[in-house]
């Protein structure tokens, strides 16, 4: 008999609750607020260029190294832009230490997760930008355990920092290396969380020293579907990747795996990504969660297809993650297989996500930043 879902449609939560704010960073400004921030100290403005080369470019983490700010001025300097944003809690290995999951604390004992993932050839991190999530998808913990709040641009860059900080000190297995790739696909709805995601985005492309560097073509920003955003997105003309978490083609469904559908049905999520991919260039990622019989019908390939063809996109077929007190699985190989047979079929790019992490509670849909949580010692 096919299972089906509980057809509970839960409340959705935008605004995260007020709490005290992280303390401000230098990755919270435009280097023009960098330098606007240090004159208001009565330093001359090039010493905000001064600490972005050791933050972003030197990956520096202890103030007393950075020797080419006067002694004087270079406590004073730090407690204004560089404060303490996230301290690790504890790091959590697998795959022979090539997958890190990390808990944060914030200043204000937030607690949030990521992950590096260094495969042959690149690294990527996957980061957060809310703590917990308001989206409330059933199979995902992170939705189960609702928002507490956004996270601040600096706590988002610092995640990607902080790895990139580890990887140049040869902290992960096979030796130093870069950062290469980082994808917002950890706790929360990047889009709900916009204007931070975005300076966030800016703050890991802008050239060294300014920011980190990276190639927008190497970010990857996902939703589960808020439209105005995406039509906000497309008009910031980014070359980064839009992933929808689509993870049901009809309605029916997906007002139940994805509660936001219920005000913004999957046509109008496909029509603002294609606006995106049109707006871009960029290939649209679509997102899918494969549930043992629940979306896996092919029937529901089919009609996925039909949604897809023809356009720019690719999908990546993401075989379920166990989490505490689900009561679903994943699909069966052969009911994965036969899904991709279809989607390839009609010609529409398909690949099976690779679950990096699942043993340490590091996969997609895992996350739950608590001490001693899931895949934590």
């Amino acid at each position: 008999m096919t299972a089906t879902p509980h057809a509970t449609v839960l409340p959705l939560v935008f605004d995260a609750p007020r709490r005290e704010r992280p303390p401000r960073h230098l990755a919270d400004l435009d280097p023009a607020g960098r330098r606007a921030a240090v004159a208001e100290l009565g330093e001359r403005p090039f010493r905000a260029d001064q600490l972005s080369r050791h933050y972003f470019g030197r990956l520096e983490d202890d103030v007393e190294r950075m020797t080419d700010v006067p002694a004087e001025a270079r406590q004073r300097l730090a407690a204004t832009l560089l404060p303490p944003l996230l301290k690790v809690v504890r790091h959590v290995d697998c795959d022979a230490g090539a997958t890190r999951k990390t808990l944060w604390r914030g200043a204000d004992g937030t607690l949030v997760e990521s992950v590096l993932m260094r495969y042959p050839g690149r690294v990527t991190v996957c980061v957060s930008s809310q703590a917990g999530c308001g989206m409330a998808c059933p199979f995902c913990a992170t939705g189960q355990g609702g928002l507490t709040r956004n996270l601040s641009t600096a706590e988002i860059v610092e995640q990607v920092v902080a790895g990139a900080r580890s990887l140049a000190r040869g902290e992960i297995a096979g030796g130093p290396a870069r950062v290469s790739n980082v994808v917002f696909m950890g706790m929360g709805e990047p889009l709900a969380n916009y204007r931070r995601v975005l300076a966030a985005v800016r703050r890991l492309t802008d050239p060294t020293p300014d920011g980190l560097g990276l190639s927008q073509r190497s970010l990857t920003v996902s939703t589960v579907g808020l439209v105005p955003a995406i039509h906000r997105l497309a008009e910031e003309r980014l070359a980064v990747t839009l992933a929808v978490s689509l993870h049901a083609p009809d309605d029916e469904l997906r007002d139940t795996l994805v509660p936001v559908n219920t005000r913004w049905k999957v046509a109008e999520v496909l029509d603002a990504a294609w606006e995106y991919t049109a707006a871009t260039g960029r290939r649209l990622s679509i997102e899918y969660a494969m549930i043992r019989d629940v979306n896996d019908q092919p029937w529901r390939a089919d009609l996925l297809a039909q949604k897809l063809r023809g356009r720019l996109v690719h999908v990546n077929l993401i075989p379920l993650n166990p989490t505490p007190g689900s009561r679903w699985d994943a699909s069966t190989p052969a009911a994965q297989d036969e899904f991709v047979r279809r989607l390839v079929d009609h010609g529409v790019a398909t690949t099976v996500r690779d679950t990096r992490g699942r043993e340490i509670a590091g996969a997609c849909g895992q996350l739950v930043a608590v001490e001693g949580g899931p895949g934590e010692a």
